[in-house]
């Protein structure tokens, strides 16, 4: 069963399209989606069935075979109905740029539940060293977007799960973070899911219960200073990488510091 591509007319100049076997192409490792909802994979296919795949997949040659570049979610939809072919755009990219790719496409079309998306630009900047400031351009955002998106990783995994099981938002997580210690975090989280509490609630909630809480000295340094810190790290780095080298960057963030770690290669 084959169902083509419905508009070669829109393809990019000089890009050619061609039919893939489904079965000569693998999945792309660095993926940042996890979670493929059934019922939305089910809708794509059904679309698919009545239009066609409008927009066709990226992939990379692999010897004989292909890796998917982009387009998961289609070629998940095309194995559905049983395709045996999909149209196909052939990138000249390695394995970095492919990820790179991936991810931000992922970040773009907003695919991605808020702590994958996190976790996806950990991987941008731990992987493929990219800087924060890089990775806000890339997405057309401020850097403080970029920011607070990692922020997210400093709640555990049974948190993160239980937010998204709940159905919270992104402004729940980032109000929860104000809550530094662990077993009073997981207290708020329960009595958030179990009353039902909005963004507002929740947020008031945190505040009453840290203003019950001993204050803890605060850090001398502004946010302001702070920022003006980073950007300069990251010209820095850019620099450096201007010069020929290609050093990698990596940011660990705690409730007491932020460690900066530059990677420069041996052979530099």
């Amino acid at each position: 069963m084959n169902i083509y591509y419905q508009k070669p007319q829109e393809k990019a100049q000089g890009e050619q399209i061609i039919s893939v076997e489904i079965s000569k192409i693998s999945a792309n490792p660095n993926q940042p989606r996890k979670i493929f909802a059934d019922e939305a994979i089910l809708k794509l296919a059904d679309s698919i069935r009545q239009y066609g795949i409008i927009q066709p997949l990226c992939v990379r040659k692999i010897g004989e075979n292909y890796e998917l570049v982009s387009g998961e979610r289609r070629l998940r939809a095309a194995k559905e109905l049983g395709l045996s072919t999909v149209p196909c755009v052939i990138l000249e990219v390695d394995e970095a740029k492919s990820a790179e790719i991936s991810i931000i496409e992922n970040l773009i079309r907003e695919d991605l539940n808020i702590f994958e998306q996190a976790s996806a630009i950990e991987a941008l900047i731990d992987t493929y060293g990219l800087t924060q400031e890089q990775i806000a351009k890339r997405l057309s955002n401020s850097q403080s977007f970029v920011a607070n998106k990692l922020r997210l990783l400093r709640l555990s995994s049974e948190e993160r799960q239980k937010i998204l099981e709940n159905n919270l938002t992104e402004r729940h997580a980032r109000a929860l973070l104000r809550v530094f210690d662990p077993n009073l975090r997981e207290k708020v989280l329960s009595r958030i899911i179990d009353e039902g509490l909005n963004v507002t609630r929740s947020e008031e909630l945190i505040e009453q219960i840290l203003s019950n809480e001993p204050k803890k000295p605060k850090n001398r340094t502004s946010a302001r200073d702070a920022r003006s810190f980073f950007n300069a790290i990251d010209r820095l780095i850019s620099s450096i990488r201007l010069s020929g080298v290609e050093v990698k960057s990596r940011v660990v963030e705690s409730d007491e510091f932020t460690e900066v770690t530059i990677l420069v290669p041996n052979n530099a």
